[in-house]
């Protein structure tokens, strides 16, 4: 599957046939051709075949070839020379380099010395390798991934519910079908751009959309009712609503009798939230709370959708489960054109927490707890189930141990400097290590702090396979041959597992990763032993859980296959039963607490934090590309114009946001589209704009997500 695509003429002349592949960036993976161009670059234009864009791509996907670019990117290994600056070097010095510390840090402390933090936008193949060498090449239980900062909440509270978590367990082109969508928390005009057509296509269909945001993005324009709760209220907010879903008498007790379990729990903690006490918490006003009753409960169905604005708090998954309570009181999980989906933020987010990057899960979204589990894939693997590992620390909990219970640390497909809360202390743990290795396409800021740096492959230059925010097992294309210089990661993972006394089980070819990806899935609650290559190119991808042939069907919507046949995959999760024991999905008895960090006199305003369209996470890939920098040339303090008067703030005025934890610059925006008592900045930048030198590390008990989305600062206008 290596091939970069067959030949064809054209006037007169021989050129390349475009290859279809998927965008790096968003879980969306939008689907593009790619056909290569002169300077060892590719053209990339539109693949209406693909379901989910239809074509259509944002200014990111775009522009994406535009980091393919040599001056863009790295082209050599760096090493950290004697008077510390980053020098040019060959792969052996740098991959020999990398062996001999890791040998000795756990010589001298241990191999749980040694860590390794992984990406979200690594391939299904890149992640299943690395979590394999960290557990078997290196023995240690330090590693986990920054998807845990994405949607670790969502994830806890689905598991929590219904047994098993799929970003969406149902495909994006159900939107469009159902009566009313409550999207909490999301701002797809900006994060996903080609996913607001399947919001205006519901509402020309008839539906109604209520988005829930304490600014009025793009999104919340579009909207038929916009609730902009306070920071840190959607806790209460979504119980408030489930207390008059039950005082008007909308709960379907059928499908609670006949498809839950605890709700009388449920109920009664939502009883203590009435709709007065709420409006005093949320600022949402009790009319509005009612007519998102009306709007959710009146038509035969309805989801709601959360993304990190409910998820990205230290109560994030109670916060997911109270929306998860709300759609099963009113029989709207588990049935057609209803339910339940989180919208996975990053490009493989969704496959990159299944396969074994995660602290505490193995290939398959196994339980690294569970000894059946631990037999399976450690027979796959070929060795003794007791020589694995237990469970690490979480993302941030292994970034803050920086320095001094983990020594060393390989980083692959992350950019921590920029993108962790309370980011000047993790700077500052990262600069305590005894070494630090970074894979990176470009010298990220947290590259730069590196002891070597490896060039690695872009998404146009390998194959490989990513996993959707549909639970869409996706076959991304090599287009192009990589530069000189640059090797893929897995190519490094095979180069360091050798040096380190492991010289078999690390191949260098995607696809042979991928069979072996497949029988350690085989049986676990993603199984992708059914999928292969040659299905993902023919099918467009297929929906997960896909057993082989003849084992069975997942927990979907079809018939269970004759032996033999292959398994169609799982477009549509829990329509005949859950993924619990006993069939049913959970209710979870919550209440509102308040964020870990509330206002006060001192740092009297609330803070939250969010993406542009034209830029993407930490930024360090499209802070590269002219078009997209000018479009969003760097950080800005979005206020209203109340606060804004207060502090004597014009448009364009430097503005000093301070937390507990530091302070950060940037200019003012002044707009009515945000709450008098919040102000919200990108995270995209580093340096004195960067947002999350401010925001709070305080974790979530059950997922160990950080409270990106609320913390407690002031604002002071900074002279000119």
């Amino acid at each position: 599957m290596q091939s970069t695509g067959t030949m064809q003429r054209t006037g007169g002349r021989t050129a390349a046939a475009p290859v279809p592949t998927h965008c790096p960036y968003c879980a969306l993976q939008c689907g593009m051709n790619l056909t290569p161009a002169d300077g060892g670059t590719v053209e990339v234009s539109e693949r209406a075949d693909f379901p989910v864009n239809r074509g259509a791509l944002c200014g990111k996907g775009r522009t994406a070839p535009a980091v393919l670019a040599s001056g863009a990117r790295l082209t050599s290994p760096l090493v950290r020379s004697d008077d510390g600056a980053l020098v040019p070097a060959g792969w052996d010095e740098a991959l020999d380099r990398i062996a001999r510390n890791l040998v000795r840090t756990r010589a001298e402390y241990g191999a749980d010395a040694l860590g390794v933090f992984g990406g979200g936008g690594l391939t299904n193949e890149k992640a299943y390798a690395l979590g394999k060498f960290a557990r078997v090449v290196l023995g240690t239980s330090q590693i986990d991934y920054n998807g845990r900062f994405c949607m670790s909440s969502a994830a806890a509270a689905g598991t929590r519910a219904f047994g098993l978590d799929r970003g969406l367990p149902f495909p994006l082109e159900d939107i469009p079908r159902t009566g009313c969508v409550i999207l909490v928390g999301s701002n797809p005009s900006e994060t996903m751009p080609p996913a607001l057509r399947y919001f205006s296509e519901l509402r020309e269909n008839g539906g109604t959309l209520i988005v829930v945001d304490p600014r009025r993005t793009r999104t919340a324009e579009q909207a038929d009712l916009h609730l902009a709760p306070r920071p840190g209220t959607d806790l209460a907010l979504a119980l408030g609503l489930l207390h008059l879903v039950v005082a008007e008498g909308r709960v379907d007790e059928a499908y609670v009798e006949e498809r839950t379990a605890g709700w009388e729990e449920a109920r009664a903690a939502a009883m203590a939230h009435w709709p007065e006490y709420v409006e005093r918490i949320t600022g949402v006003p009790v009319p509005e709370l009612r007519e998102s009753v009306r709007l959710f409960c009146t038509p035969d169905a309805a989801m709601v959708l959360t993304a990190r604005g409910p998820e990205q708090q230290a109560k994030g998954t109670d916060t997911v489960g109270a929306w998860i309570n709300l759609c099963l009181a009113t029989g709207r999980a588990g049935r057609p054109r209803s339910g339940y989906g989180c919208l996975t933020g990053q490009g493989n987010g969704q496959g990159g927490r299944e396969h074994g990057q995660k602290a505490d899960q193995l290939p398959g979204y196994r339980k690294l707890t569970d000894p059946a589990a631990r037999r399976h894939v450690a027979g796959v693997w070929g060795v003794d189930p007791d020589s694995l590992p237990g469970p690490g620390r979480s993302a941030y909990e292994l970034l803050d141990a920086l320095g001094t219970d983990v020594r060393s640390l390989l980083v692959m497909g992350s950019n921590p400097v920029v993108s962790a809360p309370r980011a000047a202390h993790v700077e500052g743990r990262l600069r305590s290590l005894d070494f630090l290795a970074v894979c990176d396409v470009v010298l990220s800021e947290t590259a730069e702090l590196a002891d070597v740096v490896l060039p690695v492959t872009q998404w146009a230059e390998e194959t490989g396979t990513t996993t959707s925010l549909e639970g869409r097992v996706l076959l991304r294309r090599r287009a192009i041959t990589p530069p000189d210089g640059v090797r893929g990661d897995l190519e490094v993972l095979h180069g360091l597992a050798g040096r380190l006394g492991v010289e078999k089980g690390f191949p260098t070819e995607p696809e042979e990763v991928f069979e072996e990806l497949r029988r350690a899935s085989a049986g676990g609650p993603a199984d992708y032993s059914g999928i292969d290559y040659g299905r993902l190119a023919e099918e467009n991808g297929v929906f997960w859980p896909c057993p082989a042939a003849g084992a069975g069907a997942g927990a979907g919507d079809g018939p269970v296959p004759h032996p033999g046949t292959p398994h169609p995959g799982t477009p549509r999760l829990f329509l005949d039963r859950f993924a619990t024991a006993d069939g049913r999905a959970r209710f979870v008895p919550v209440a509102h607490r308040p964020s870990a960090e509330e206002p006060d006199a001192e740092y009297p305003v609330l803070l939250t934090t969010g993406r542009v369209v034209a830029q993407y996470q930490s930024g360090a890939q499209t802070r590269r590309v002219a078009e997209l920098n000018a479009a969003a040339p760097g950080p800005f303090v979005e206020l209203h114009p109340r606060l804004a008067a207060r502090l004597g703030a014009a448009e364009g005025d430097p503005l000093a946001v301070v937390s507990r934890r530091g302070r950060a610059v940037a200019p003012a925006r002044i707009t009515t589209g945000i709450r008098p008592d919040t102000v919200f900045m990108p995270f995209h930048w580093p340096g004195e704009g960067r947002a999350n030198t401010l925001t709070n590390p305080a974790l979530d008990p059950t997922s160990r997500m950080p409270e990106f989305k609320v913390c407690a600062v002031r604002v002071e206008t900074v002279p000119r």
